[in-house]
């Protein structure tokens, strides 16, 4: 199997997606650390600020020498030269909060996983042209699980993941999956960077809403 299928089939196996960005690379590894020690195997760090590079080559040390079955992407990818830069320092996979298809071919010529995102059925449609083979709904908060209902039939074998919102709350979990997405995005609702109490209880929690909402 692929890197890109293996990467795909984690998703979709754990149900959900975390991320989160931070520019000191210690805490950053502390909360990748507890993620990992929670069941998070499949993991996207945002490219959110000037750190993000240097921070994200101490997240693959650190999952080269601690966590070899973790998957570890890079988010907020726009442009072909940050999908190359952090390519070549290891990304697994790359997730875009848009569509753009110079990217999309620089990932697929390396066969790994771009999730570009979408708001619209046209930027759908051309994510799928692109052989997108998972998209993400962004910003999910405004599209709801009404929009994945609505335009599900459009888009019959194509998967989907919200991102943006999403809640660690039951009702909002199972109204998604009820709708037919794959798996969720789960950003500052679940990661507080400034504040990583209580991460390890809510990571278990969210794979377990996760899992009982499916």
């Amino acid at each position: 199997m692929s890197l890109k299928d293996k990467v795909l089939a984690k998703i979709i196996e754990q149900g959900t997606l975390p991320l989160f960005f931070h520019s000191n690379k210690e805490e950053s590894i502390d909360i990748l650390r507890t993620l990992y020690r929670a069941g998070i195997r499949v993991f996207e760090f945002t490219n959110r600020g000037p750190e993000a590079f240097d921070v994200f080559k101490s997240l693959v040390l650190a999952r080269d020498m601690e966590m070899p079955d973790l998957y570890l992407g890079i988010g907020t990818i726009k442009s072909v030269e940050d999908a190359q830069k952090f390519l070549q320092i290891g990304a697994d996979f790359i997730v875009a909060p848009l569509v753009n298809p110079a990217v999309g071919a620089l990932v697929h010529q390396q066969d790994k996983l771009w999730i570009p995102g979408c708001m619209t059925p046209t930027e759908i449609y051309t994510a799928q042209q692109q052989d997108a083979a998972l998209i993400k709904l962004f910003p999910a908060n405004i599209l709801g699980p009404a929009f994945m209902s609505a335009i599900r039939e459009l888009f019959k074998d194509q998967k989907f993941m919200p991102t943006g919102g999403v809640e660690i709350e039951m009702e909002n979990l199972k109204a998604w999956f009820k709708s037919g997405v794959c798996a969720v995005g789960m950003g500052s609702k679940l990661i507080d960077p400034k504040n990583t109490v209580n991460l390890f209880e809510n990571t278990k929690l969210a794979l377990e809403f996760v899992s009982k909402a499916r």
